[in-house]
C-alpha cells in the first residue's frame, strides 16, 4: 500500500501537480510523516484552496454509519474523479471496510477520535486525539493517512491551528457546508443541498458533505451528489484532489517561489484538465461565514 502510496504522489509531481512553495509541518513529535503541506496551508485554518483557477475539492465526513458510503464511492469512481473523505478514529474502528474502500480509491484525512469539541480541550487532549485517530485510521484502511486535519464541529482556535499544524498537519475546513446531514428532519432535501453546494461554487472551494445518517439511513448528500457534479460541470469547474497540494518529501525544499505548474485538476468526466497553477502569493486565507457550533463539521 504504501509504495502504491508513494507511486501515486510521485505521479503528480511528475505531471506538476503539486501547486506552490515547499514548506513543511514544525518537526517534534509529528504523527504526520512522508509528504507535507506546504507553507501556504499552514498557521490558519485553510477554508478555500490557495487557486486562482475554477476549481473546487471535495470532502465528505464519516462520523455516524457508513449508509451512503458506497453509493458516493460508486458516482465518484463512474467520474474518475477525486475526493477526500475525513473519518473519525472512531467510525474507523467501528466500520474498517468502509474506510478501506474510502482509502483504496481517494485520500483519507483526520476528523479526531471521537469528535470532541477541539476549543474546550488542552494540548495534551489534542494531539491524543489526532494520534488515537491516525491509529485507527492506518489500521482500518492499510495504508498512511494524509497530512489534512478536519475539527470537529468547524471549532478552531489560533491556538488549536497551532497545535495541530505542530502535529504536521494544515487544518482543511470548509467553504461550505451542504448541511445534508441534517436529514429530511431537519428540513434539507436533496434540492436545497444542491443549492448551497452551488451557491458556493469559487475558485478553490472546498465543498463539505457527509455520509452516513443520524439514524433515519436517509444520506441527502449521496443522492444529490450527481446532480452537485452535473452542475459543476455545467459552470466549467474542474475537480481538483487535495493531494495535489502536498509537498512530496523527496522534494521537500525544491520548490521555487513564484513556480507555475500544470493544476493536479479533473474535470468531472475524469480527463485531466490542462489549467495552469495559481503563483505563491495567490492565496486567500478564510472566507466569511464560520459555520455555527450545531453543524457537525
Amino acid at each position: 500500500m504504501e509504495s502504491t502510496r508513494r507511486g501515486v504522489l510521485a505521479g503528480l509531481l511528475a505531471a506538476g501537480l503539486v501547486p506552490g512553495a515547499a514548506g513543511g509541518a514544525v518537526a517534534g513529535g509529528a504523527v504526520a510523516v512522508g509528504p507535507r503541506p506546504p507553507a501556504s496551508l499552514l498557521g490558519h485554518e485553510i477554508r478555500r484552496l490557495p487557486t486562482s483557477r475554477k476549481v473546487l475539492a471535495l470532502t465528505f465526513n464519516a462520523a455516524w454509519d457508513d449508509s451512503g458510503v458506497d453509493t458516493v464511492l460508486a458516482e465518484l469512481r463512474s467520474r474518475r474523479l477525486k475526493a477526500t473523505f475525513f473519518p473519525t478514529g472512531q467510525f474507523a474502528r467501528d466500520r474498517p471496510r468502509a474506510v478501506r474502500a474510502m482509502g483504496a480509491e481517494h485520500g483519507l484525512g483526520n476528523h479526531s477520535y471521537s469528535h470532541p469539541y477541539f476549543d474546550g480541550l488542552s494540548t495534551g487532549q489534542r494531539e491524543r486525539e489526532v494520534r488515537r485517530a491516525d491509529t485507527a485510521i492506518r489500521a482500518a484502511a492499510g495504508t498512511e493517512p494524509l497530512p489534512f486535519f478536519r475539527f470537529p464541529y468547524s471549532s478552531t482556535t489560533a491556538e488549536s491551528v497551532a497545535d495541530i499544524n505542530r502535529l504536521g498537519y494544515a487544518a482543511i475546513e470548509f467553504t461550505t457546508d451542504t448541511n445534508g446531514y441534517l436529514g429530511p428532519g431537519g428540513g434539507m432535501t436533496v434540492e436545497r443541498v444542491v443549492e448551497r453546494a452551488v451557491d458556493a461554487f469559487a475558485p478553490g472551494a472546498i465543498i463539505q458533505m457527509h455520509v452516513g445518517s443520524t439514524g433515519d439511513g436517509v444520506v441527502l448528500d449521496a443522492q444529490a451528489l450527481p446532480r452537485v457534479l452535473d452542475a459543476v460541470r455545467a459552470r466549467g469547474y474542474g475537480v481538483v484532489d487535495l493531494r495535489a497540494f502536498l509537498v512530496p518529501e523527496e522534494r521537500r525544499g525544491a520548490g521555487r517561489r513564484g513556480e507555475r505548474r500544470s493544476a493536479g485538476v479533473l474535470d468531472v468526466r475524469g480527463a485531466p484538465a490542462h489549467q495552469e497553477s495559481a503563483v505563491a502569493g495567490d492565496r486567500q486565507r478564510t472566507v466569511p461565514g464560520r459555520p455555527s457550533r450545531r453543524e457537525p463539521a
